[in-house]
């Protein structure tokens, strides 16, 4: 299957228009979960090429500047058109790389086509404010001008679509792009920079380093985050990665927007609707072979339908189909590789030492060796200790009893992360409560559903060791661009704010 694999990618590639030097021959070997065999080599720059890849970026950032902003988005609306015309190839191509199922790499594309379209929108409502002033004859107002150059790191579990939710609203916003996508997953990279070369060439009139990419590790990353002329650095990664990367960036006065670790939790109430809340269980703790930031990790159930809801959740888990993401129609793929199978593993073992009884977890053998698949765990464990309170990537769900609401509360917000969680009611009591600012501490609270799914319409991005930066839909793309307050003197006089008199003649 290895050969069959390496063989579609390189034509899926080769299709794309991508010459074979940037994947086959490199020094940066590419597996793919499927099988965890090599199915390309991609080059990889070093950390001295950033220095010329930023000045390109900064000398286009002078003419993209001053392209009015619904211009700019008429090259996104182009990149869209491509994205669904070859949504197809590239969902493909998400899934022999990550190896999501077909489903889930045809709709991180549509993600992609769904940015396009907010941002074209967005192009014509880049608005500021008109303010009243205090002193006669005067006018204040704010506006936002493009920022500069962003640097933007991705990580392998959305390789592409977390792209797209940054370059869309940085293009549209008047900025450069350098991307830096995870070594585990640079084709996608090469297949969404040619299609976005593809729309460049329709555009006819965009400056030459308007987007850019940088293949390699850590050294090529940490060069983009310490250059001062990359204005915005957003990455996405481990809470460790993205420590590193603030401090680094706040240090020379640049901003960055995190997204990091989400430890997510879901509660379910008294008066939960049990059939509901089985199949988003089952969605957000398993969707993606648990490698999403919003998957599922921790679930807290009420006493009184603790027995009822729990029992059948362990039999959907010892059921659950576990093989291929492109062979059959398995819903649970492989996971990325051998160190994340060794983490889930080394979670569970911790899990059971702390008094936790597991269902599932073991190892599946779907395709060798070489390859790593599990099958979800569903760990109940006596309270929120051990292991529970981290991250551990990888589809394990630990689940608690509580009493009160309160109480499921105060244990959904006793962890440092704080990108998702959601409530299982039809009690608007409840809801509320949840709702409130004495509820969830999260950046995105749902009800009657899980934490995962977000859409692009809402600002997404969380609190506490998740970095508190938005990325996607509502107000986020003030975060691609720089506010300026004016203040406009129309009249004859120079009265002063706050009274202040300085009369020199």
């Amino acid at each position: 299957m290895t050969q069959a694999i390496a063989a579609e990618v390189s034509g899926l590639l080769r299709g794309l228009g991508i010459a074979e030097r940037h994947f086959i021959g490199g020094d940066l070997a590419v597996a793919s979960p499927i099988t965890g065999e090599t199915i390309a080599t991609v080059p990889q720059g070093a950390a001295a090429d950033v220095t010329d890849v930023v000045a390109r970026a900064q000398t286009a950032f002078t003419a993209w500047r001053r392209v009015p902003a619904p211009r700019r988005g008429e090259l996104v609306r182009l990149l869209g058109e491509e994205l669904r015309a070859h949504k197809d190839v590239l969902g493909r191509l998400v899934s022999l790389e990550v190896g999501k199922v077909v489903s889930e790499g045809l709709g991180e594309v549509q993600e992609m086509i769904d940015i396009c379209d907010f941002a074209v929108g967005l192009s014509r409502q880049l608005y500021g404010l008109t303010i009243q002033s205090e002193r006669p004859d005067h006018r204040l107002t704010e506006q936002w001008h493009p920022a500069g150059v962003v640097g933007i790191i991705s990580a392998f579990n959305f390789p592409v679509a977390v792209w797209a939710w940054n370059a869309a609203l940085a293009l549209v916003c008047g900025d450069t792009i350098i991307w830096k996508p995870s070594e585990k997953a640079p084709l996608t990279a090469l297949a969404t920079h040619a299609l976005l070369e593809r729309a460049l060439a329709r555009f006819g009139a965009a400056p030459e380093g308007l987007a850019q990419v940088l293949m390699g590790g850590r050294e090529v990353g940490g060069a983009l985050v310490d250059d001062a002329r990359v204005a915005i650095v957003s990455a996405t990664g481990s809470t460790r990665m993205g420590r590193d990367v603030a401090q680094r960036v706040a240090a020379r006065f640049g901003r960055s927007i995190l997204e990091l670790g989400g430890n997510n939790a879901s509660i379910v109430t008294p008066s939960a609707d049990l059939d509901l809340t089985l199949r988003a269980v089952a969605f957000g703790a398993m969707g993606t072979a648990g490698q999403r930031c919003t998957t599922l990790r921790r679930l807290m159930v009420h006493e009184s339908v603790y027995d009822v809801l729990v029992p059948k959740l362990v039999r959907v888990y010892q059921t659950i189909s576990v093989g291929s993401p492109i062979a059959g129609h398995a819903l649970v793929g492989p996971l990325i590789d051998r160190a994340s199978f060794e983490a889930m593993q080394d979670a569970l073992a911790a899990a059971r030492e702390a008094g936790g009884i597991v269902h599932g977890g073991e190892r599946v053998d779907v395709n060798g060796d070489a390859s790593f698949y599990a099958r979800p765990a569903l760990v109940e464990m006596p309270g929120q200790v051990g292991p529970v309170v981290d991250e551990t990537f990888a589809p394990i769900l630990y689940v608690m009893k509580y009493a009160t609401l309160a109480d499921a509360i105060a244990l959904q917000n006793g962890v440092p992360q704080g990108l998702s969680s959601s409530i299982f009611a039809t009690d608007l009591r409840e809801v509320e409560q949840f709702l409130s600012a004495a509820g969830s501490d999260c950046g995105i609270a749902n009800v009657n559903m899980g934490p995962s799914g977000a859409e692009i319409g809402g600002a997404f991005g969380g609190e506490k060791e998740t970095g508190g930066g938005r990325e996607s839909g509502s107000d986020a793309w003030r975060g691609y661009m720089r506010r300026q307050t004016n203040a406009i003197n129309y009249g004859r006089s120079l009265p002063l704010a706050q009274g202040v008199t300085f009369d020199v003649g």
